[in-house]
């Protein structure tokens, strides 16, 4: 059997139409022309003598044939630029962007120290980092517009990869000075007089506590909303109130004025996740960034078993 030439541009412009389902939106992807990513489609058709894809005026579609061959040819380019990823005379002269979402506690506990290696070892590399909701974050994985993230939510939904990597409690935020801040732990029952401050009734974090008081008989009252944590604890460092938030919102930084002292009956907790969309693989640089985050929780001995 002779031996068959492909053009690398035929196969990244045949995994973008696969990926897109859209000759459209896959050509403004790798910034051609329509008539010229078909022209790169027939042409890689033409050389193994079968077609790829189902084409109608309102829809494209991998033929069964197409589908086999896009997971071999996501493995073998994935592969190619891993590899040239790893060769650091090379990888120091690459360019390009890797963008991630997360919550905003996330970016201060997990990325500073894992950033700044990275950008030593690929200084051409620009990271985009969406800090954003939780919903927003999932959002923008769902989506494609983020290479993976980390996030509470995502554990349940089908298209989500979630790998949990740390569990933390939530806990009362007050001022030092506060009358229960040398308490050990406080139970919901006894701050039900408190002045809380909280998130707006769409953020992931007030869900999860509804949720988890709707059988605590007394709730708190809430005196005062805001659209994210940063908001809550100036205002608790104001003497405005209370206010109930993750362990990890509470930064080093801030905790020079404020303590969290955690909360029971019930005790609320939740899992933070690396995320990314499931059967979507990521970029080299992409990957190479989750690798080292992942390795840097496991080897600070903060990964959950």
């Amino acid at each position: 059997m002779g031996r068959i030439s492909f053009d690398l541009q035929e196969l990244q412009a045949f995994v973008a139409v696969a990926e897109r389902s859209s000759f459209k939106q896959a050509a403004e992807d790798l910034f051609l022309s329509q008539p010229a990513l078909s022209r790169r489609i027939e042409k890689l058709e033409d050389t193994l003598g079968v077609k790829l894809f189902e084409r109608t005026t309102r829809r494209v579609q991998l033929t069964n044939i197409g589908r086999g061959f896009l997971t071999n040819v996501r493995t073998a380019l994935d592969e190619l630029e891993g590899a040239i990823l790893g060769v650091s005379d090379l990888a120091a002269h690459r360019t390009g962007i890797v963008t991630l979402a997360c919550v905003p506690s996330a970016v201060h506990y997990f990325l500073p120290a894992v950033l700044k290696t990275f950008t030593e070892r690929f200084p051409k590399i620009r990271v985009r980092i969406h800090d954003e909701s939780a919903q927003d974050v999932l959002n923008l994985i769902l989506a494609g517009e983020a290479d993976f993230g980390i996030n509470f939510a995502g554990a349940e939904d089908p298209e989500i990869d979630f790998k949990p990597i740390y569990k933390e409690n939530y806990v009362l935020a007050m001022r030092h000075d506060h009358p229960l801040a040398k308490r050990k732990k406080l139970s919901w029952k006894e701050t039900a007089n408190e002045r809380y401050i909280s998130v707006s009734k769409s953020s992931g974090n007030r869900s999860l506590i509804d949720n988890a008081l709707a059988g605590v008989e007394k709730h708190p009252a809430i005196f005062y909303e805001v659209n994210h944590v940063s908001g809550i604890l100036a205002l608790v460092e104001a003497g405005m109130g209370v206010a109930a938030v993750p362990r990890l919102s509470l930064p080093p930084h801030i905790q020079a004025t404020l303590v969290g002292v955690p909360l029971v009956n019930p005790p609320i907790r939740r899992t933070l996740g690396l995320i990314c969309k499931r059967g979507r693989i990521m970029p080299p640089a992409a990957q190479t960034l989750f690798d080292m985050l992942e390795q840097s929780i496991r080897s600070d001995k903060k990964f959950l078993p």
